[in-house]
């Protein structure tokens, strides 16, 4: 397929002020101290919706034709991260695909391997939700600061791919060309996808549909991904988990579809266990452009990132989802960071990720072994995982979607936690040397160790 023209988009910008005074959803971090500038534009233009090619279907192995079928103007934001001193730069802009599954924007801008390892980051509104929210108590950009977004406006989750594209363009090699530049000269060689839950589902359809046409990407990285890509046409709908639904969260989100390999740019999946479960009818093997990640013991969402993203929510003023008590406590964070460190040395060196061990599965239909403690057998054992404090896993405590996400946390007793491993001293030298084999697998990075051993060393109970 040869590569389909999109209308290079009007970048406007910084943009500034607002009853707020700063962007929604900016990085907590004090992005300064990292040699970072933070800076907000608006991103405009026509953008095109795609529906299938006459007798093309939707099929398993994700090899999906499309055509356009007709196009809207838009204008929404993007929020860039990028390094102040050019000779830091790394030539690598992520585009995050701003997840709305709660009905605002969802994305992070914490990472420290961006921060500390030079690329630049770009979050981009890519649907409707992020400007108008979730009836009754909308929360989106235009609700939250009508003075610097109530101009915005997406008129349908069906141009969110031609969107995504354009945002490409904005940031890609060939900007220098547009009147204003979000990356201030930088001298970009590659733009990775990046994409999260909801956001990853959308980057699937993306690639397996619109990346053949435009060619925009030179990597992918889909995390918590459940193994079914978003619709193409979806109308006025939108997204809302607040919906109550009479089919259990486990039917819901199961997965239908590959991701193709056969375009030429590397692709990284990174599931929790919980996503593994949804993608096991899909599982598809690594190959020289693919690279597939289970994680043991983890879930959807966990206890730490749930309150990093609190004092985010505090900040801004909007509606957080509670901490419960009993959710997971095994973060995938440093898992999303090794991805991005590994898809920076792919595209740079020709060095894929290691390939990593599968989660194991049994009985009929299949779910997951689970070892004398309750916790998965298999796939990429995180310290918490390996030298366990608790029976952590993805099996809800409850029957709702958002217990379904939250996975479960079922803590050791003391006398369980002396009887595996005698005292402190002795479980934090077993964690350590857990930590140093993650860091040889190339799952945890040298950094995230640290950090690691002083929550181990909380968490312990005497």
């Amino acid at each position: 397929m040869s590569p389909a023209v999109t209308e290079r988009p009007l970048v406007t910008g910084p943009i500034t002020g607002g009853s707020k005074a700063w962007p929604f959803a900016a990085s907590t971090l004090d992005v300064a101290a990292y040699g970072y500038t933070e800076a907000e534009y608006l991103l405009q233009g026509t953008a095109t919706r795609y529906r299938l090619a006459p007798g093309a279907q939707l099929t398993r192995d994700g090899h999906w034709r499309v055509e356009p079928a007709g196009e809207e103007t838009f204008r929404t934001r993007m929020l860039v991260y990028r390094p102040d001193n050019a000779a830091r730069f790394n030539g690598t802009v992520v585009l995050t695909w701003n997840n709305v599954s709660v009905g605002y924007d969802l994305f992070s801008a914490e990472s420290l391997e961006l921060f500390e390892g030079g690329y630049a980051l770009a979050c981009l509104t890519t649907q409707k939700v992020g400007i108008e929210g979730l009836q009754p108590m909308p929360q989106g950009l235009a609700a939250w600061d009508p003075t610097r977004y109530g101009t915005l406006s997406i008129p349908s989750d069906d141009y969110s791919y031609d969107i995504y594209t354009q945002g490409a363009r904005a940031v890609g090699r060939n900007r220098l060309r547009l009147p204003v530049d979000p990356l201030a000269g930088l001298d970009v060689q590659r733009v990775v996808a990046q994409g999260a839950s909801q956001s990853a589902g959308r980057i699937g359809t993306y690639l397996n549909a619109v990346q053949p046409l435009s060619r925009a990407f030179d990597g992918f990285i889909l995390t918590i991904y459940f193994g079914t890509g978003s619709a193409l046409e979806v109308g006025d709908a939108v997204l809302n988990l607040y919906n109550a639904s009479a089919v259990s969260p486990r039917d819901r989100l199961r997965g239908c579809n590959l991701l193709r390999d056969d375009l030429g740019v590397p692709v990284l999946v990174v599931n929790s266990e919980l996503e593994a479960i949804a993608c096991y009818p899909v599982r598809q093997p690594d190959t020289d452009t693919f690279r597939y990640w289970e994680s043991a013991g983890t879930c959807h969402m966990s206890a730490q990132d749930t309150r990093q993203r609190q004092d985010k929510f505090i900040r801004d003023g909007v509606r957080a989802l509670p901490l419960p008590d009993g959710m997971n406590r095994i973060p995938m964070l440093p898992l999303y960071d090794a991805a991005l460190h590994h898809m920076q040395r792919w595209l740079t060196e020709g060095t894929p990720p290691p390939v990593q061990p599968k989660l194991g599965f049994a009985g009929d239909p299949a779910d997951v072994a689970r070892d004398e403690h309750g916790i998965a057998k298999g796939g990429i054992r995180l310290p918490q995982a390996a030298v366990p404090l608790a029976q952590n896993s993805a099996v809800p405590l409850a029957d709702d979607i958002f217990s379904y996400l939250r996975g479960s946390c079922r803590p050791f007793t003391a006398e369980k936690l002396r009887a595996l491993y005698g005292d402190k001293a002795a479980f934090l030298g077993k964690f350590a040397e857990s930590a140093k084999c993650a860091v040889a697998a190339g799952v945890v990075l040298p950094r995230d160790v640290a950090g690691l051993l002083a929550e181990a060393g909380e968490t312990w109970i005497d």
